[in-house]
């Protein structure tokens, strides 16, 4: 008796269970069918973006060895136009290498001016990956050594001069130049002189380093000033011969 009471009540159980999950259904099913559809939709969605990421990548890949490759077989007119064509509209990464090579380009054709240009703009891109933009400032500030005062130079350089940038010797050495040029020899030698202490500095940055330091001692020593000669004593007089006395010169 009491397994037919608990068969029942299963029964009913169930029963009651499959009209709640009707009721329920039937007042949100469309709500359910949709959530459904946008996750699907979702879901392709994704899958389609990815799909032609990669086909955009691997496009401006194929792009980027071909401008490389006129480049390298001295048609710089023509890779500097390849370059920026990706430059302009190639994936962000892409892009970012292709300015670089644009950049160089230019250098290569002594458009310095130009060249200066696609620096800054990736140096002050925000949405320019960290190293690459800090890679371009610091190029950018190379151009500028010898033309640019001592102020810009160190505008330029200040972001990349901190102990956790990846082109801080580089970016002192090159303050240290300006430094130098600008006659600010307390402030070249202040920069510099750490760097030859430091064991992470590489060898011919040392040996630059070195010839700076002896600039800055050579500039130095020429803004000393010179000792006074010394004064040259009158000739003495010769002493009159004994028992003659010497007469003064008569006036005129």
């Amino acid at each position: 008796m009491v397994d037919k009471n608990d068969s029942l009540f299963r029964e009913v159980d169930e029963e009651l269970r499959r009209e709640q999950f009707a009721k329920l259904w039937e007042r949100y099913a469309v709500y359910i069918i949709g959530l459904a559809v946008v996750v699907i939709a979702l879901v392709a969605g994704a899958k389609v973006w990815e799909s032609q990421r990669l086909a955009a990548a691997n496009l401006a890949g194929a792009e980027y060895e071909s401008a490389a490759s006129l480049m390298t077989s001295a048609k710089t007119d023509d890779a500097e136009k390849a370059f920026a064509a990706i430059a302009a509209s190639g994936p962000k990464g892409y892009a970012s290498l292709a300015a670089l090579s644009q950049a160089g380009a230019y250098l290569k054709q002594d458009k310095r001016t130009e060249a200066l240009a696609v620096f800054d703009k990736l140096a002050n891109d925000a949405s320019t990956d960290t190293q690459i933009a800090n890679f371009a400032r610091l190029q950018g500030a190379a151009l500028r050594l010898g033309e640019a005062d001592f102020t810009e130079m160190e505008n330029r350089l200040k972001p990349l001069i901190n102990d956790a940038s990846s082109w801080r010797f580089m970016a002192r050495e090159l303050l240290g130049s300006a430094a130098l040029k600008a006659g600010k020899l307390d402030e070249a030698r202040t920069t510099l002189t750490p760097l030859l202490a430091d064991p992470g500095v590489p060898r011919t940055a040392t040996e630059r380093i070195n010839r700076l330091m002896a600039e800055i001692a050579t500039a130095e020593l020429s803004k000393t000033p010179a000792s006074a000669p010394a004064a040259t004593p009158a000739p003495a007089a010769s002493p009159a011969p004994a028992g003659k006395t010497e007469k003064p010169a008569s006036a005129p």
